[in-house]
């Protein structure tokens, strides 16, 4: 029936780019990072789990949504702002991760640590600066789905960009409330040292990385 194939026709031409957007987004998202390292570590504290990771999820739509709208190329051809925003996030990248290793070498530190959750205006401050004081949400996130999106027309690119942003929902939310399965592992003080040797590490390489690019 004619009606039949133009329904078909319709729900391909939102299907096809909101799996390619959910695929992208994904894919993007879950390489490992600073935002991912806090989100696992209050995941594991159970600790504001829930707002925690619905802002980190809103956070992402936005940039998604500046992204598909020009964002990216702004953002790639103005100097002043990708040098403050390179160097703040450096700073902040390299404090956060002295105070990981500061608890891996001082075993009364860590302790406090594990009995002493952030506050939930501390956790939300920390979960923003991650967000939006790192340059390569800019560069490669919001300039890459930018540009990708770009191929498609006006309401294939609300699909795509749909597609990117259910990826963010469903993979903060399964990072934190996942981390809930890893409890008995870290009953354990060594693996709590090990976890914030990895997030210590992933912090500075993340500055060096920004520094030398």
């Amino acid at each position: 029936m004619p009606w039949a194939v133009g329904w078909d026709r319709q729900s391909m031409s939102f299907w096809a780019p909101a799996l390619a957007g959910f695929s992208l987004g994904g894919g993007l998202i879950i390489a490992i990072g600073a935002q991912n390292a806090f989100v696992l570590r209050l995941g594991l504290l159970r600790s504001h789990i829930f707002v925690i990771c619905l802002l980190c999820a809103l956070s992402d739509a936005l940039l998604i949504v500046l992204g598909i709208a020009g964002l990216g190329t702004l953002v790639q051809r103005s100097q002043l702002l990708l040098t403050i925003v390179t160097y703040g996030g450096a700073l902040f990248l390299f404090v956060y991760g002295l105070m990981a290793f500061r608890r891996v070498f001082m075993p009364e530190a860590m302790k406090t640590a594990q009995k002493e959750t952030p506050t939930l205006y501390a956790a939300i401050a920390t979960a923003l600066a991650f967000t939006f004081l790192n340059p390569h949400v800019y560069l490669d996130t919001v300039l890459l789905l930018g540009s990708f999106s770009a191929k498609y027309l006006a309401q294939e690119r609300i699909a795509f960009g749909i597609g990117a942003i259910t990826a963010s929902f469903v993979w903060f939310f399964a990072l934190g409330y996942g981390a809930r399965l890893l409890a008995p592992l870290f009953s354990r003080p060594l693996a709590w040292q090990v976890l914030d040797v990895l997030i210590g590490g992933v912090m500075w390489t993340l500055a060096a990385s920004l520094l030398l690019s």
